[in-house]
């Protein structure tokens, strides 16, 4: 069998043995209805309750902030609408071109169902978006800004606490922040964020997990009507024994974030400065990186080209956001900074993790240089 290295964390990671066995425990015993009136069930409750507390501690929140979803992109499109829905004197949003899909499609049909206007800032050739442009942009009919703290592709990271500080300070809109690929990596201050949003699955934790911090004040209509779960803002029966784990998973992130930041986001320069030294390639990502993403083009090999030929040498990388990996289109990201179409259809996503290493790199960068010998 050929050795194959994952080079893909950015899609998804692989989960954390501790909190799978922790979660195969869970399961095994706790399978009530949290929502039953017998002991089981006010048992898994109870337990659900103390995940939960556990997770707004770890986030410098309230317990009551806390809303259990089965990921970001149900986190992002109930933030988007839920807001909006509830703040029937405003009709405007205020955006990013770059961000996650879940919000520019939540937004798009706010525009197109709903009759909304929707700005969507520009960036700069980084990535990020200038607070000068924010500042212009927002208006007194503006109910949401919505900004990710790290983008996705290129791992860029925005100043989202200066936004963030701006809209509470400034404004009398409210904040949401995507902060999907920033948990782990990069520290985060929830003071002036309204809403957040946290995917378990990018950290080591399980898929069909993840939270919505909503703030108390923040008004909301549910996207999901049912019973009296997560306070009335998700209806459904409770995913109990996912939502226990992820508190683990969570805390387990951060203290693995803190340990391994430094070595990994070395492995992340190392990438940089030999994709630096081939002929042809030219880098989409920040040369002096706060994650350890790296995105690259080489505008000879389309992306779906490359990604085959190092997928047959036993590397698993991605083109773009992983939701859109099926689109012939060229990077949405790459082209809102201002990058050429082939620039934008010949993008690599690099994404690495504290189980890469040194060794992977180079033998990654000597593959990469087999297949441009090779089709360049």
């Amino acid at each position: 069998m050929q050795n194959r290295v994952y080079l893909d964390n950015a899609s998804t990671t692989a989960a954390e043995p501790a909190v799978l066995k922790s979660y195969e425990a869970l399961l095994e015993k706790y399978y009530v209805n949290s929502e039953s009136l017998y002991d089981e069930g006010t048992e898994v409750s109870r337990m659900m309750e103390k995940a939960r507390g556990a997770i707004a501690g770890l986030l410098g929140v309230k317990d009551s902030e806390i809303i259990f979803t089965s990921g970001s992109s149900e986190s992002n499109s109930s933030a988007v609408k839920g807001v909006c829905f509830a703040c029937r004197d405003k009709r405007h949003i205020v955006t990013s071109a770059i961000e996650h899909s879940s919000i520019m499609n939540s937004c798009r049909q706010m525009q197109e169902v709903f009759g909304w206007d929707v700005t969507y800032l520009p960036v700069t050739q980084e990535g990020t978006v200038r607070l000068e442009d924010l500042k212009r942009a927002v208006r007194p009919d503006t109910a949401l800004v919505s900004l990710m703290a790290v983008n996705n592709e290129t791992g860029a990271v925005n100043p989202f606490h200066e936004a963030a500080h701006f809209v509470k300070t400034k404004t009398h809109a409210y904040f949401h922040c995507d902060l999907t690929q920033a948990v782990g990596k990069i520290d985060i201050d929830m003071k002036d964020i309204d809403l957040a949003s946290i995917s378990a699955h990018k950290i080591e934790g399980l898929k069909g997990s993840g939270i919505l911090v909503r703030k108390n004040h923040v008004p909301f209509v549910p996207l999901i009507s049912g019973g009296e779960q997560e306070y009335g803002i998700r209806g459904g029966t409770s995913n109990a024994c996912v939502n226990m784990i992820f508190a683990k998973t969570l805390r387990l992130a951060l203290e693995n974030g803190r340990k391994s930041h430094d070595a990994v986001l070395q492995l992340a320069k190392k990438l940089i400065g030999s994709l630096e030294g081939i002929e042809g390639i030219e880098l989409n990502s920040p040369h002096e990186p706060l994650v350890p993403m790296v995105n690259f083009s080489y505008e000879k090999i389309p992306s779906e080209v490359m990604q085959n030929a190092l997928n047959k040498k036993g590397f698993m990388v991605s083109a773009r956001s992983t939701c859109d990996s099926r689109s012939r289109k060229p990077s949405y990201v790459l082209t809102a900074m201002g990058y050429s179409e082939a620039r934008a259809n010949s993008c690599i996503r690099v994404s690495l993790s504290r189980y890469n290493t040194e060794q992977e790199i180079e033998a990654f960068i000597t593959a990469l240089k087999e297949i441009i010998r090779q089709y360049g």
